[in-house]
């Protein structure tokens, strides 16, 4: 039993320092970095664009209540980009969180308006993860008569919303931003020491290589039967 228990500590801290090296949290960004497609350029005829939530601060007293997360502000900042330059409609993705006094959807549709100045003209604040995002925004979506978006996220979750988006029958044309995994070259001595930031990024990319692996599972399944 102790070395089994022994075993088990060592493989942990190795996995865990191993996840704190930019070379392994850049190698694992990238990839999905590269499925998320390059910078927008043309819209390809889409009718709207959606931004998708990614939490929020609670009661932040700087802002007298809730405001947008980092990751939801960075989605709602190029959304703004992206409309002012094409001038399309656009909907805003993301229910409550737990002790919130408003939707992701709320909280993006006022910083769009009153900050960038751009007005949103749908709403969908019931939604919990990114299969809700996509399910409940294209009922929203389908009923105005709109089958082609222009789906904002940040890159390296870009791969896994378009899959689900499309799941929905919409047509997608992905605008990622924030690419944070580089390009792999002119790697330097630090690298190669843990760093707090590389973990972070290695905990984004493995919840979306979880997921994506959880969504090939569930097709298989469902192809099955």
């Amino acid at each position: 039993r102790r070395r089994w228990a022994f075993g088990l500590v060592v493989l942990a801290t190795a996995l865990l320092v191993l996840q704190s090296l930019p070379l392994v949290a850049d190698a694992l960004l990238r990839p999905l970095e590269n499925r998320a497609g390059p910078v927008l350029e043309d819209p390809a005829g889409a009718q709207a664009i959606v931004v998708l939530g990614s939490g929020l601060l609670l009661e932040a007293a700087e802002y007298g209540g809730d405001t947008a997360s980092e990751r939801t502000l960075v989605r709602a900042r190029y959304g703004a980009t992206v409309a002012r330059r094409f001038g399309l409609s656009v909907l805003v993705s993301g229910g409550r969180p737990v002790n919130a006094t408003r939707s992701e959807a709320e909280v993006m549709a006022a910083i769009l308006a009153d900050e960038y100045g751009v007005p949103v003209r749908w709403q969908e604040t019931r939604s919990q993860d990114t299969a809700d995002n996509a399910s409940r925004s294209a009922e929203i979506l389908k009923a105005a008569g709109v089958k082609r978006i222009v789906l904002v996220t940040q890159a390296f979750h870009m791969p896994r919303a378009v899959a689900l988006f499309q799941a929905t029958g919409l047509e997608v044309i992905p605008a990622p931003t924030h690419f944070m995994g580089g390009d792999g070259a002119d790697l330097a001595w630090y690298d190669f020491l843990p760093r707090a930031s590389a973990l972070h990024r290695s905990y984004y990319a493995l919840h979306e290589w979880l997921g994506i692996a959880w969504l090939r599972l569930a097709a298989s399944v469902h192809g099955l039967r």
